[in-house]
């Protein structure tokens, strides 16, 4: 197979529940002009079609546990094949995924198989877990446009959504019980991943602890 002369960013990120991944991929896709996938968002937005799968997500999700590999990789595979069509495509940003080691090996196929695998960076926001816990079960959604409002800074102070004055609320994912059981499977499987590209020499670490600012001047410097 003639593989592409032209080079496509690829950023992953990868962190603990609440370390912050949907904060930096917003401020990462405006200044780099990057497509997204975020698979919290897919998962979700696949749990509205109803069916089977849909309805189960549902239940899944609820007690904290993860999706299948064959369920996320068909998410993101569909997703790649229309940023393939794209003609101004400068990149894509993956937010949470993969998750898990086979679905890393499997990432790396799609990669390959679309001409995308020359510039990838994976960026890891390290958070406790005491921070992580802290920081889910005090963070709201918006019920209106669904922006998730994170539990940090100046975001603590807000009554409603700071983008469409909509009403906040905790989601039923983000309850103490879930959130522990999010955790154990993150450590179970992501920190495997972690691993995996860090051997590559692909791993960024970054100190998610910090401001959103800082955190994302350390990614900036990191990726230079």
């Amino acid at each position: 197979m003639k593989l592409s002369k032209k080079k496509t960013k690829v950023i992953i990120i990868l962190g603990p529940p609440g370390s912050g991944k949907g904060t930096q991929a917003n401020l990462l896709l405006k200044k780099f002009r990057l497509d997204y996938f975020g698979s919290g968002v897919a998962l979700r937005k696949r749990q509205k079609k109803g069916d089977f799968t849909g309805e189960k997500l549902v239940k899944v999700m609820r007690r904290g546990e993860w999706v299948p590999e064959f369920v996320i990789s068909k998410l993101w595979m569909d997703k790649f094949e229309e940023f393939k069509q794209k003609r101004n495509f400068k990149g894509l940003l993956s937010d949470g995924s993969p998750r898990k080691l086979l679905e890393a090996i499997f990432f790396n196929d799609a990669l390959l198989w679309y001409e995308w695998q020359k510039d990838v960076k994976v960026i890891f926001l390290h958070i406790t877990e005491k921070e992580s816990i802290n920081r889910l079960t005090k963070r709201r959604q918006c019920k209106k446009c669904g922006r998730l409002i994170p539990w940090i800074g100046e975001f603590k102070k807000l009554k409603e959504c700071d983008k469409c004055g909509g009403k906040l609320f905790v989601r039923i994912d983000d309850r103490l019980e879930a959130i522990k059981k999010r955790l154990s499977e993150f450590k179970k499987h992501t920190i495997p991943v972690i691993n995996y590209y860090k051997k590559q020499r692909k791993l960024i670490r970054i100190n998610g602890a910090q401001s959103i600012e800082n955190v994302f001047k350390d990614i900036l410097k990191a990726l230079k």
